[in-house]
Formats: C-alpha cells, sequence, structure tokens
C-alpha cells in the first residue's frame, strides 16, 4: 500500500510518502519538509496569527499537490502542539478539510513521544539499557526513558524552541545572564523528568528532528563528524560543546552564513542547545546520537505493525 504521512509541527510540516509491503518493509520515496512557523507571534497566547495560518495552508496545499503525483492510497495527517493548544486550532483543520477533503488527527502529546519513540527505534539500536530520546519541537518537547523491549517513562514538555524564543526574547547575541535565566526555568520545569531519570538513569541522549538534524549537519560541514546517509549518526561530545559554545557567542546574521544551518533554524538552533546541553549536563550524559527517524516514520511502523488504530 502506498501511504502519504503529514507531520504539522510548530515550525515545521513534514511529508513522508512510502511504500509498504506485507512483511513490515517498506521504501521511501519522498521525504519533504515546508517551513511554516505556525507558532509564531501567538503560540504563548493560544492563537495562530493569520500570517502563520496562511503559512500553513500554503505547505499542505503543496503537500497535497506533491501526493498527487504518487498515487497514494492513504493519507495521514497528524498536528501537534501549535494546533492543539490553539483556540482557533480547530477552525484550522476544519479549513484544511473543507479545502482538500483531508482530514487531520490533532493529537495528545503521550501519542506524540509514542509515535517519536516507535521512528527512533526504526532508526538505531536501542539495546537494553535505558537511553533518553529527546524530540525537540517548536512547542513541545518529547523526552522518553526507553530501551528497544519498552518505554520506562514518557512526557510531552510544553517547552519547545518557539515557546522559549518568545518567552525569554534573548538577545542577539544571548548573553550569559540570558542563558542563566533559561537554565533556570527549566530546573523548575523539568522535575518530572530528574524524578523519573532517578529510577530509569540514562546512559545516552538520542535526539530526532529538528534541531539535533542540525547539530549534525554542523558538526559534517564542520569535518567534525563524517557525512553519512546512515539513519543515525554519533555526535561527539568534545564537538558538540565547541558548538554548543560558538552557537552562544553567535550573531543571527553568523548563523545564517553558518555551513550546515537550515534557513528555518537560525532563530531556534541557540535555544535548542540551550535546552540540550542543559540535559547533557544536568543528567551527566557522556554518549549523544542523532536521530533521522522521529514521529512520520513512528507513525508508518505503527500502520504497518497494526499495534494500535491509528
Amino acid at each position: 500500500m502506498r501511504v502519504a504521512i503529514i507531520d504539522m509541527g510548530t515550525n515545521t510540516f513534514n511529508l513522508l510518502i512510502a511504500e509498504t509491503n506485507g512483511d513490515n518493509s517498506y521504501q521511501i520515496l519522498h521525504n519533504g519538509k515546508y517551513a511554516v512557523k505556525l507558532g509564531e507571534g501567538g503560540i504563548n497566547k493560544k492563537f495562530i496569527t493569520p500570517e502563520a495560518w496562511e503559512r500553513g495552508l500554503t505547505a499542505i496545499e503543496s503537500h497535497v499537490n506533491t501526493i498527487s503525483f504518487f498515487n497514494v492510497e492513504k493519507i495521514f495527517a497528524f498536528a501537534t502542539s501549535a494546533t492543539r493548544d490553539a483556540e482557533n486550532g480547530a477552525a484550522f483543520v476544519n479549513e484544511i478539510y473543507n479545502r482538500h477533503k483531508l482530514k487531520v488527527d490533532v493529537i495528545e502529546g503521550k501519542t506524540e513521544a509514542r509515535f517519536i519513540y516507535q521512528g527512533v527505534k526504526q532508526a538505531i539500536d536501542l539495546g537494553d539499557r535505558v537511553n533518553l530520546v529527546l524530540d525537540i519541537g517548536g512547542g513541545s518537547n518529547e523526552l522518553i526513558l526507553c530501551n528497544a523491549k519498552q518505554v520506562f517513562w514518557m512526557h510531552s514538555f510544553n517547552l519547545g524552541v518557539q515557546r522559549l524564543l518568545q518567552q525569554f526574547k534573548p538577545s542577539d547575541p544571548i548573553t550569559p545572564e540570558e542563558v542563566m535565566r533559561i537554565e533556570q526555568f527549566l530546573d523548575k520545569e523539568l522535575n518530572l523528568l530528574f524524578e523519573a531519570s532517578i529510577s530509569y538513569p540514562p546512559i545516552r541522549l538520542i535526539g530526532s528532528s529538528g534541531s539535533f538534524d542540525t547539530f549534525k549537519s554542523l558538526l559534517a560541514n564542520a569535518g567534525i563528524i563524517p557525512s553519512t546517509k546512515q539513519n543515525y549518526a554519533e555526535l561527539p561530545l568534545s564537538g558538540y560543546n565547541t558548538l554548543h559554545q560558538t552557537l552562544l557567542k553567535s550573531t543571527r546574521a553568523e548563523r545564517a552564513a553558518m555551513k550546515g544551518m537550515e534557513s528555518i533554524r537560525v532563530d531556534f538552533i541557540v535555544i535548542g542547545s540551550i535546552f540540550t546541553n542543559y540535559i547533557i549536563k544536568r543528567l551527566g550524559l557522556t554518549s549523544i546520537y542523532q536521530s533521522e527517524f522521529a514521529l512520520k516514520e513512528g507513525v508508518l511502523w505503527e500502520l504497518m505493525d497494526n499495534a494500535h488504530n491509528i
């Protein structure tokens, strides 16, 4: 069966088109993304602004047009933090349906985390010991303590980079005092993670989605790690620490000129790195990996596995 999966995130709308086979295997036919910034200007007010609304509709139209070239049998669309929290999120989803007859499933944070776990599990061997999977989004960050066999604990925190950027409005470049304020805020907000980590101490951090894809790209372009087409990459802690300090000192213009920097990440990558560095230091982690797979690949796996009624 040929399927399309649309992941309507807070920063980007991602599209995956795949051919599934009867033996739980598949071929990816198309992978695409569209920068939307759906949460820009309104996420902390629980509102999708008119400008973000139009960007979202344009992205959906682009993805629907792409899908039309692939003879897709089923389309599955999922909306996450910005849409589920917005007071006009239901109206936004309704307009998409009215325009394209496309049903969008607005999923809860725990469902999002479950999909992410299943996606990451397809990219990297999680082994028997505890891993911390971190998916940094625009609206929410999913944190999952897990191994290859089970999830021990998971939670979706409304601490995405778009939310933190609008809340703290950092200088350009960000100041040490601003970094400290963000970290003090995280101290209070992430207690559930710290408590769970006592029972299930993780041995490594595995990051999926935008920020970690950008870390990988920047490190590869700097020659610190080899470029690879594998579904995962190890990010050396020393290399990441150097990159983190570079990002903290950078202006927006300097980040925009960095080789390997996606334009959609220029405004968000400093916040994403502060969050990542905070988690690494707070939990004493010494091993970092990046997963190419996340939510949409997890949806694909569950479709094939029939483990859940999607």
